[in-house]
């Protein structure tokens, strides 16, 4: 409704993970390029973790996206909550594989049978030189059970390559149980590991106006005082700056005003509760945020870290 208004032909702070608004920073190429080299030279396990709303799943969606000269076939989980059975159902549903004889007969598939039938088309793929990746969201939800029969998953390989790529993404909860002792033979087999994490001040300026750019802005649509105090008030956080800039455009639009001035910015965040509420970050996502300059970039020199005293290879997104 405030497009025609702002002179931009789309909206630019949706809430769904859109590839499209990707902001590649340095720090977000970085991510990028381990996650895609992870899927593209067969390492087996990648694992990717950051506070809730730091674009984990833009960024996932974008990896898939990017492989464009050769053909991926993938398996999105987006809700762990499911036993075993029903997460290899579902993993076949998603890779396109038809139903067992036994399952289209109506009668439940079994366990092994529905791995043999995985097992199958794999190879099939791997022999058309095509890749294979099984992505999960929210994997901190993942109960341990599952986790295992995960792990298990990477046992599918030829005398050389794994025959699936696995890609775990989630909160910093998920790194706290992936140390747990009871699942070091996971752990062991993960030779990626990258992070994300909240925007700074300078990176919540640039985020926004990239976002602008993309709709067709040509002019300033926030002040300079009002970006600081998105900053303040989202902490970083990319989903809550969306969250933010879209209530203050509509406020804005509805005030007919604009640039969108520091007190639009205020009242839309004590409406949202986040002067006496703010947006908490977990204790480990505070520790991971880096005050040095970023390592050089993993698609410059990628050495995973696999077999040495600490056996992952941490990028701080």
């Amino acid at each position: 409704m405030y497009r025609y208004f702002y002179g931009i032909n789309d909206f630019p702070f949706g809430a769904c993970p859109d590839p499209r608004f990707l902001y590649k920073m340095p720090h977000v190429q970085e991510a990028l390029a381990c996650l895609q080299y992870g899927i593209a030279s067969r390492k087996g396990f990648v694992v990717m973790t950051g506070e809730v709303g730091t674009g984990k799943t833009t960024l996932l969606k974008s990896v898939l996206s990017s492989f464009t000269d050769r053909r991926v076939s993938t398996a999105f989980v987006f809700n762990p909550r499911l036993d075993t059975l029903d997460f290899l159902e579902f993993v076949l549903a998603d890779f396109g594989i038809p139903a067992s004889p036994r399952g289209r007969q109506g009668m439940p598939q079994t366990k092994s049978g529905m791995l043999m039938q995985l097992n199958r088309w794999l190879i099939d793929r791997f022999r058309n030189g095509e890749l294979c990746a099984i992505v999960v969201d929210e994997a901190q939800n993942l109960s341990w059970e599952l986790l295992e029969e995960i792990r298990l998953l990477t046992n599918l390989e030829t005398s050389s390559e794994k025959l699936v790529q696995i890609v775990l993404s989630g909160q910093p909860e998920l790194e706290e149980k992936l140390r747990d002792p009871s699942v070091r033979q996971l752990r062991q087999r993960i030779s990626l590991w990258c992070r994300t994490r909240p925007l700074t001040a300078e990176e919540t300026k640039a985020y926004v106006t990239n976002r602008l750019r993309i709709v067709g802005a040509t002019q300033p649509i926030f002040s300079p005082d009002a970006v600081q105090l998105v900053h303040k008030y989202s902490n970083g956080i990319p989903r809550i700056i969306n969250l933010i800039c879209e209530h203050a455009m509509i406020s804005a639009y509805v005030e007919q005003i604009k640039p969108i001035p520091p007190r639009i910015v205020e009242s839309v965040c004590r409406e949202l509760d986040l002067d006496s509420q703010p947006f908490v970050l977990s204790p480990m996502a505070i520790s991971g945020m880096p005050e040095e300059p970023m390592p050089p970039a993993i698609s410059n020199a990628i050495n995973p870290a696999v077999g040495s005293n600490d056996i992952f290879k941490d990028i701080e997104l």
